[in-house]
């Protein structure tokens, strides 16, 4: 992939970052994801690219749009794997609160895992700490050995977990170790690209979320150096079945970075929709918006961070859905 796609996918996210961050503290996640859809779409669809969605909002006949198969860019080449979550955190958005943002990842055909729409149990930490967890190791182990990583006292450790029921035993366990706990009310990709970025004050990402996030979250990681190990965790015969559709067969494998994102060539890109760890959110201004973004490119690990000032009477229709 060219580097010159890199501000094409900031665009992407971009637009629909501007169009969800409309309904911000509104209370209709519904239709702040919808927003978010069709401005990322339209977007992708101005692009030279031939690429097919393997993660997005659902299968064909769940989502009018970005569904899992859907072809999008001007149908030129290169051929790539195109990863979506237009808006990762509808709830956070919905409530306005911290943490929600529009995110992409793209590869080389081939190279994305196709996860499923179900949940993955993962473990995430930046560059300093590969080679350090282990999915399968206790709690303990994990946070310890990623503190020597670090330089750090345990109790100096952050890890970000989902508050959940689910979580009250790994909660239990990372605060028995000293460790610092900082519970996020939904999404976790922001976190878990966070660990990668020193000033961040996020070291780890631990716990069950969505697989789809888990790919998305790695694409990063992989550009910057960074690991992340997951297993997907189904809730029934249903998610089983989901996962062997999508060529998964056995669901109790231990996914390495390899099996997640397989190549260098690949980019991630997120705006910031409400304020994260990582980005700040869409800011409105008299006559448009102001938008922080992040690139990175596997190729290179080079990270651009693209603060951008968007005027509304300039703004093409297509990109600003919902505004």
């Amino acid at each position: 992939m060219e580097r010159e796609l890199t501000m094409e996918f900031a665009r992407v996210t971009e637009a629909a970052a501007l169009a969800s961050a409309r309904w911000v503290g509104l209370g209709d996640k519904i239709a702040a994801d919808n927003a978010a859809v069709e401005a990322m779409r339209a977007v992708f669809n101005t692009i030279h690219m031939d690429g097919t969605v393997v993660i997005g909002e659902g299968e064909m006949d769940e989502a009018p749009m970005l569904y899992i198969g859907e072809r999008v860019g001007n149908g030129e080449s290169p051929e790539l794997d195109v990863a979506v979550d237009p808006l990762e955190g509808t709830n956070s958005c919905a409530k306005g609160v911290a943490g929600a943002i529009a995110v992409v990842a793209i590869a080389k055909k081939g190279c994305l895992l196709h996860a499923p729409d179900m949940y993955m149990d993962k473990i995430a930490v930046g560059p300093a700490a590969v080679g350090k967890i282990n999915l399968d190791a206790t709690v303990h182990e994990n946070i310890s050995n990623v503190a020597e990583a670090l330089g750090k006292n345990m109790k100096d450790i952050t890890v970000v977990i989902l508050d959940r029921p689910r979580h009250k035993k790994l909660i239990e366990d990372v605060r028995a170790c000293g460790a610092r706990v900082r519970l996020i009310t939904d999404g976790d990709v922001s976190p878990a690209v966070a660990c990668a970025f020193e000033d961040t004050g996020v070291d780890m990402m631990m716990g069950i979320g969505g697989a789809p996030e888990g790919v998305l979250a790695a694409a990063a990681l992989r550009c910057m150096g960074g690991e992340m190990q997951g297993r997907l965790w189904p809730e029934n015969d249903e998610d089983v079945a989901r996962a062997k559709v999508l060529g998964i067969e056995n669901v109790q494998k231990l996914l390495t970075m390899e099996d997640l994102v397989n190549t260098d060539d690949v980019f991630f890109a997120a705006t910031g929709i409400t304020e994260g760890p990582l980005l700040r959110g869409v800011t409105y201004t008299s006559k448009g918006a102001l938008t922080h973004t992040v690139v990175i490119r596997g190729k290179t690990g080079t990270v651009r961070f693209i603060e951008a000032r968007h005027r509304f009477d300039k703004k093409p229709d297509y990109a600003m859905k919902g505004c």
